[in-house]
């Protein structure tokens, strides 16, 4: 789960969202929750990364597991 971050951030850029966008399709009104699970600082419970591998259309082992790749 080292890589979460990262996937998140590359999933959100292949579909040209900003970080508000990802925060309000999660949800959120600030994208600051939003940018500390892109940089690592916050870890989502489970709930949260099972929606957010809904949005972008990848299993939850694709975000969670470091060696699988998403796209």
């Amino acid at each position: 789960m080292q890589r979460l971050g990262e996937k998140i951030r590359t999933l959100r850029k292949n579909r040209g969202m900003t970080l508000k966008e990802l925060a309000l399709a999660l949800g959120f009104t600030s994208h600051s929750y939003a940018s500390e699970i892109e940089t690592g600082k916050k870890k989502p419970n489970i709930e949260m990364i099972i929606q957010i591998a809904d949005l972008f259309g990848v299993s939850v082992d694709q975000l969670v597991r470091d060696e699988l790749e998403v796209s």
